[in-house]
């Protein structure tokens, strides 16, 4: 008697565009066994802060719940930030209304493709952004307080412009001192909220020191923690992206 052999689930995240507009196709089963592969995938295509991130699931099949909890996680984790639309395209009537039963993917956009889906974002503005790279030197810090307050003048949010420049500062020396590698640092409004990323390429994780009496820098997270109004740290496979976002008003 034959023993007959399961074929491992696969999944297939392929990365077709990063910027303006994000494409991340997936190809294969979604299930418990390959839910890791798709929030690695979509943490990768989220890091560059896309203004929406399309989802290509023409040759995709939801396999089971955990599948469709790992796509659940993905749109909490976008949500969180950058916080840019998620667009569900060629999706069949079953992927749809399997989606469409996880509270969390209600709001989810659905397109009937890609092509559809990028004519529309090409028709929308995108939201302003100034995006630059560094090298890792004590000069960096300088040049990141100048793009701060260049683009808090632009975008009227002067009353944001000391707290906004005092982050960018420690987010750029924490690169300088312990990542050491070159970053881009990017500074982003939507929906009147500004946010202030920096992306290395270390994938060391930043953790909160108790800074030294007399130092004058090295505060660190826990100055990033209580002067905005959300933060966090994007793990992606060349480094990693910390982010932080300041309200709409005065901080």
């Amino acid at each position: 008697m034959r023993r007959e052999t399961r074929v491992p689930s696969q999944l297939v995240c392929r990365p077709e565009r990063d910027l303006p507009v994000a494409v991340l196709r997936l190809t294969g089963t979604l299930d418990q066994v390959t839910g890791d592969a798709l929030q690695q995938a979509v943490r990768h295509s989220i890091a560059p802060q896309p203004s929406k991130l399309l989802l290509d699931v023409t040759g995709l099949r939801i396999g089971d719940r955990h599948g469709l909890a790992a796509l659940s996680e993905v749109v909490c984790q976008t949500a969180e930030w950058p916080d840019v639309p998620i667009v569900v395209c060629g999706a069949n009537q079953r992927t749809a209304r399997t989606i469409a039963s996880a509270p969390e993917c209600a709001n989810l956009e659905y397109a009937p493709d890609c092509a559809t889906a990028l004519a529309r974002a090409g028709a929308e503005p995108g939201p302003p952004r100034i995006r630059v790279r560094l090298r890792p030197v004590p000069d960096a810090c300088r040049q990141a307080r100048q793009l701060v307050a260049q683009a808090c003048a632009v975008w009227q949010r002067r009353e944001l412009t000391a707290t906004a420049a005092l982050i960018a500062t420690e987010l750029v020396a924490n690169v300088v001192r312990h990542a050491h590698t070159t970053m881009e640092f990017t500074l982003g409004l939507r929906d009147g909220r500004l946010s202030i990323t920096v992306r290395d390429g270390s994938r060391r994780l930043p953790e909160p020191i108790e800074p030294r009496p007399a130092a004058t820098g090295g505060r660190g997270l826990r100055l990033v923690r209580d002067l905005t109004d959300a933060w966090g740290v994007l793990p992606v496979s060349d480094g990693k992206v910390v982010w932080t976002q300041f309200p709409g008003g005065a901080v």
